[in-house]
């Protein structure tokens, strides 16, 4: 059995090479002799953490009890649908209608977005508006009240 002649200078130096470069693997040919130096490939990247559970705060019994009254006014509009509410048709741009507004039935009051189509939400009724329940780019739920108009 013949032995493989190895120069160890030339694989600390081959090995030194990857630990500079980030390599995993070099290789160096002459003639008819070969080195290979391969290091272990790092180990992957830890999965990463879960995520947080979400945080529930509490809602004050008064504040609760106003956002289910509110829904109820006969004057309430609500949202059909789950989305963000806008009350003006892009930034920047006076908003559609303001608390002691009159509105006729019909008339665009805000706009929400939803899977990223603007709906116009309109007065079902004519009215004034008393009460502005949402700011603009606030998220909102179906059925929440949005305008109390009387």
């Amino acid at each position: 059995m013949s032995r493989i002649p190895f120069d160890a200078d030339a694989i600390r130096a081959l090995a030194a090479i990857l630990t500079e470069t980030g390599l995993t693997e070099i290789e160096l040919a002459e003639r008819d002799s070969r080195i290979r130096v391969v290091r272990a490939a790092p180990l992957a990247a830890s999965a990463p953490p879960p995520p947080l559970s979400p945080v529930v705060v509490p809602v004050a019994p008064s504040v609760a009890a106003q956002a289910v009254e509110d829904a109820h006014h006969p004057g309430a509009v609500t949202s059909p649908m789950v989305g963000v509410a806008y009350l003006s048709p892009e930034p920047g741009a006076p908003v559609f209608v303001s608390v002691g507004q009159t509105v006729t039935a019909g008339q665009t009051l805000l706009l929400i977005e939803a899977m990223k189509t603007f709906n116009q939400i309109r007065a079902p009724k004519a009215g004034t508006v008393t009460r502005i329940l949402v700011s603009s780019g606030a998220p909102v739920e179906y059925g929440e009240a949005l305008m109390i108009l009387e």
